[in-house]
């Protein structure tokens, strides 16, 4: 499987699917016909293009409801629960955010902001979508055992570096991708210490990625 970050926390993993996750983008194109579009939360920096993507979609189970009205073949689940379409399956755990549903400049419930857990090809990848740190993450790292973990790391809107620091520690996935920062000055960071104290204190491996670049996963 190949792991490529377009940007900010919009990823795309490419095996016998092409599965797009929170496809925003400011500086960047989209990859056309993702097989699936998989939603953290309805915030117009994560629900994006969703709409003008029209391509299957899983998400929270009130955002699903919402697209399947404006024409989106949606799948909606909640935390802990999971549904799998053409051999991606995707869970949806639990994250520490607020959330609101913003679309064509309205603003409704949305129900819980989430993390997903998202399998393809023997692989799990954790997306932990915008959160706070949460000592239930150890139990995501127990559960589900992700092979690879994204995590935000901007502060100000989610988890600042050394907040993801103990997030990695607890998920316990030996590799980690930081993600959703340096977007605005607001969640500007530097990865580099962060990817420093990692490796220096554990056995967790972390690669940085700028926007465009990709990772083949084993």
């Amino acid at each position: 499987m190949r792991l490529t970050y377009i940007e900010h926390a919009c990823i795309l993993l490419e095996g016998t699917r092409r599965v797009l996750v929170d496809p925003y983008v400011l500086n960047r194109k989209l990859p056309a016909d993702p097989d699936l579009v998989v939603v953290t939360h309805g915030h117009k920096d994560h629900l994006g293009e969703t709409l003008a993507l029209g391509r299957p979609t899983v998400t929270t189970n009130e955002i699903a409801k919402e697209l399947t009205e404006r024409g989106i073949a949606a799948e909606g689940i909640n935390a802990g629960g999971a549904v799998e379409m053409d051999g991606v399956r995707v869970t949806m755990t639990q994250a520490v955010h607020s959330h609101v549903l913003e679309i064509d400049g309205q603003r409704m419930a949305g129900g819980d902001a989430a993390g997903m857990v998202i399998e393809m090809d023997g692989v799990t990848v954790y997306h932990a979508g915008d959160t706070a740190l949460f000592s239930d993450m150890k139990v995501i790292g127990a559960l589900y055992e992700p092979d690879i973990a994204l995590l935000p790391i901007g502060g100000r809107f989610t988890m600042d570096p050394g907040a993801a620091m103990c997030a990695a520690r607890w998920i316990g996935a030996p590799q980690v991708i930081p993600i959703h920062y340096n977007t605005w000055p607001v969640i500007a960071q530097d990865p580099l210490p962060f990817k420093e104290a990692l490796e220096r204190t554990t056995d967790i491996r972390v690669t940085i990625l700028a926007p465009g670049e990709s990772l083949e996963l084993p």
